[in-house]
């Protein structure tokens, strides 16, 4: 069954920003190709790997998308080396006391989202470079395949178009609101428009 279509009723789901999914230390092959191959159902802008890590190769048996052949992947040796777009804020998702309950997270447009090995944590340094640190509210640390797709489902709950909620399991939900196009953006020294625009008079609406 095909899971997490873009469309639905002509309808684009596509969340606003983008965002990348990388990893630190991660030693098995199979949690590193399922985190790999559901960063890219969930629409990737690229993937990134720092420090030890399986190779490309070893991860194919869970990588069953191929997702290094079509996301960009990067590697670092350490998290002094990460390099990320301009805009980019570094997010991990570790088990801190200080960190931010995923449901209360404000997510960023541009993201990057980290995660640590398992049976371990993020390092001290990837944690200083990080802009925030999140948690996902759980009992125990969870599979990092796992940990993922809930940070991006969050992410596509949090910034996607879609329908509210219906108030009851019973109810129909609601359409989601019809696309609403801006006033057009000029750029600096273009002229304004003109008052008929503005709606102070008849006639046409161009630019002068």
């Amino acid at each position: 069954m095909t899971v997490g279509a873009r469309r639905e009723g002509g309808m684009d789901h596509t969340p606003r920003g983008w965002f990348a999914i990388g990893m630190e230390g991660v030693s098995k092959p199979g949690n590193a190709g399922a985190l790999l191959r559901t960063a890219h159902a969930f629409g990737a802008a690229f993937l990134f790997a720092v420090g030890d890590s399986p190779g490309v190769a070893a991860t194919r048996a869970t990588d069953t998308s191929d997702a290094t052949r079509h996301v960009p992947f990067y590697r670092w040796p350490d998290p002094g080396s990460l390099v990320l777009p301009r805009l980019c804020r570094l997010v991990g998702v570790e088990l801190t006391e200080e960190a931010i309950p995923l449901p209360s997270f404000h997510h960023p447009l541009q993201a990057a989202y980290v995660f640590g090995p398992e049976r371990g944590s993020l390092s001290p340094a990837m944690l200083a470079r990080c802009d925030w640190v999140v948690r996902i509210p759980t009992r125990f640390a969870l599979n990092l395949a796992v940990a993922g797709a809930i940070v991006m489902y969050d992410r596509l709950m949090a910034l996607g178009r879609f329908a509210p909620r219906p108030v009851s399991p019973t109810a129909a939900p609601e359409p989601p609101p019809s696309h609403r196009h801006g006033r057009p953006r000029f750029r600096r020294g273009t002229p304004p428009l003109l008052a008929a625009d503005e709606g102070e008079g008849g006639g046409g609406g161009g630019v002068a």
